[in-house]
């Protein structure tokens, strides 16, 4: 199965992720590319007001994960302007994660998983599966692998 993770990483926690995730994946068979999502303007709050410098074309993939830092208890609005912005085709496949500092999901990752999902909902996609990473908890390693394993078998 072709794969793509499609990423927004500020820091590079999100994007460590995605690149365990892609190890995990090719070791299964897949193949997997990892394609980022970069704004001209990162720290913008509104995500309307996002320009993207590098936007992944995604059509040609069988599955997508989805993958982005929390941002203000929020989904990251880089991502959140990709999603809604792009032309995905309905009724594809797709997983969502998110990464966030905070050591607990109700501190926004469960708000950004709700996000991305309601944009999977109005775009007619298929969603599969989300998992959260909470970068400060003493179990990161532990979470990482958690969701690694949550995604993996989605496909």
């Amino acid at each position: 199965m072709k794969i793509g993770i499609i990423v927004h990483s500020k820091t590079g926690n999100t994007l460590q992720v995605a690149k365990k995730l892609k190890k995990n994946f090719i070791a299964d068979g897949h193949l997997v590319n990892i394609e980022e999502i970069i704004a001209i303007n990162d720290d913008e709050r509104e995500p309307s007001k996002v320009r993207l410098t590098k936007v992944p074309i995604i059509n040609e993939y069988d599955f997508l994960i989805f993958g982005a830092p929390v941002r203000g208890f929020a989904l990251s609005p880089v991502m959140a302007f990709f999603m809604t912005q792009s032309s995905i085709l309905h009724n594809k496949k797709v997983s969502c994660f998110v990464t966030q500092f905070f050591p607990f999901p109700w501190m926004g990752g469960k708000q950004a998983i709700e996000q991305m999902k309601s944009i999977c909902v109005s775009k007619k996609l298929d969603l599969i599966e989300t998992a959260i990473v909470n970068w400060s908890s003493i179990r990161r390693n532990k979470k990482i692998n958690e969701a690694v394993e949550k995604l993996r078998r989605t496909v």
